[in-house]
């Protein structure tokens, strides 16, 4: 009798949580916020509605703190609930493209915003904001979501859904395929009637700025599908929404140790403005700026304070401050575009501070990636097509060049590249 009543006290839950979203979808406070986002949202042919979570913590904290830290229990009822909203506006929005409509959320995350390297056992299973640059992003592929039959012998149709460790609506199903029914008959997939969704994995790195000085940047595994698939490329910096939780690797890498594969399940993608990046200056750095202007060799002065402890190298400098100001680009009424950006090449013999002035920029610039010609090919630092090693298929992975787009790239010991890289 348990076992009859389980799923119904399930489905009873899982209304009540829809309930409590929809009431907080048609509050006072936030319900013609979220209709013109609904609206938004079909005008742009999107499924994907985003959420505040201050809108959603003004409302009721406590229902914010437990989507915040058990975000599994109650996304597939949010899911349910911006279904019915959006068919309560217009019924036959999405019904055609057969759209799986879904929540995302975006705002202030308080603790919850963390670092691929602050990603730690307590954030397991919790909703977390993650910043970083994408680096690698492997092929869309479609998934099964519900599979349909036919069977010659009796004239029925058979259904099958599939789950996966990533789904949040139950248990996985494994992914076995239907061939034969019950009695052993052979069954015909109709694969028209079928269900699938995208998927694509990608890779995200910590943003070097943010690295520890002498450590490798950080980096954790994003799962995306649906309407998130192939918005963002390699090189681009953006802010992941997404539940942090632990797959079931390979058998020799978790066997007798305990150790799982972590990934983060994305529910919202943002890409992150370059201007968002920089630090405000301040009432003071802008009066110390005027005041500079004001003095007759601002130039050599600010050059000058390049690399203090290295004596001499004036125009070495100066060649440095330039680069590091950048010049104007321009583009022209016929399209044409020129670059604005300055490339520097230090020649000299060996203990002349070259490294020395090459490590100082690397600590000024607002975005610098370091490499070396020794370790790097012409490939390496743009962009290299490498295999994954669970999966085998071919990923596009970004190089220095890419991961440094409108920052500086600074290459030591560049003679030791090929010429033909170079």
């Amino acid at each position: 009798m348990a076992d009859v009543d389980a799923p119904q006290q399930d489905n009873e839950i899982l209304n009540a949580k829809m309930r409590r979203f929809q009431e907080f979808l048609d509050s006072d406070q936030a319900g013609a916020i979220h209709e013109e986002k609904l609206r938004s949202m079909m005008s742009r042919g999107d499924s994907r509605l985003l959420v505040d979570v201050g809108d959603l913590r003004a409302y009721d904290s406590k229902l914010c703190g437990q989507v915040l830290n058990s975000p599994a229990e109650y996304l597939p009822a949010f899911d349910k609930a911006v279904a019915e909203a959006v068919a309560h506006l217009n019924p036959e929005y999405g019904k055609e493209s057969k759209a799986q409509f879904s929540v995302g959320f975006e705002g202030d995350f308080g603790s919850h915003h963390v670092t691929p390297r602050n990603l730690t056992s307590t954030m397991v299973n919790k909703l977390v904001s993650i910043s970083g640059i994408v680096t690698k992003c492997s092929l869309v592929r479609p998934k099964i979501l519900k599979s349909v039959h036919y069977c010659d012998a009796t004239k029925q149709i058979h259904q099958r859904e599939y789950r996966d460790a990533t789904s949040f609506s139950g248990l996985p199903t494994g992914s076995t395929y239907m061939t034969r029914d019950d009695d052993g008959n052979v069954l015909t997939t109709e694969y028209g009637l079928c269900e699938y969704t995208d998927s694509q994995a990608l890779h995200l790195q910590e943003m070097p700025e943010h690295a520890e000085v002498g450590q490798l940047p950080r980096s954790v595994d994003i799962l995306v599908s649906n309407d998130l698939v192939d918005k963002v490329k390699p090189g681009d910096r953006v802010q992941v929404i997404g539940v942090y939780k632990p797959l079931a690797g390979r058998a020799e890498s978790s066997a007798g140790t305990g150790l799982f594969r972590t990934v983060v399940i994305g529910v919202a993608l943002r890409s992150l403005a370059k201007h968002m990046l920089q630090s405000a200056m301040t009432e003071k750095d802008i009066s110390n700026i005027r005041k500079l202007a004001q003095q007759r060799d601002y130039f050599g002065q600010i050059a000058s304070s390049l690399a203090p402890s290295i004596c001499g190298h004036d125009y070495v400098k100066k060649g440095l401050l330039l680069l590091l100001l950048g010049g104007m680009e321009k583009n022209l009424a016929n399209g044409t575009h020129i670059r604005g950006d300055i490339n520097m090449l230090l020649v000299g013999d060996p203990s002349v501070a070259k490294s020395q002035l090459l490590r100082y920029v690397l600590n000024v610039a607002p975005l610098a990636v370091s490499t070396t010609g020794r370790g790097s090919s012409g490939v390496g630092l743009t962009a290299a097509v490498t295999a994954d090693s669970e999966t085998g298929e071919r990923k596009l992975e970004a190089g220095a060049m890419v991961l440094a787009d409108r920052g500086i790239v600074c290459i030591d010991e560049f003679d030791k590249m090929s010429d033909q890289d170079r």
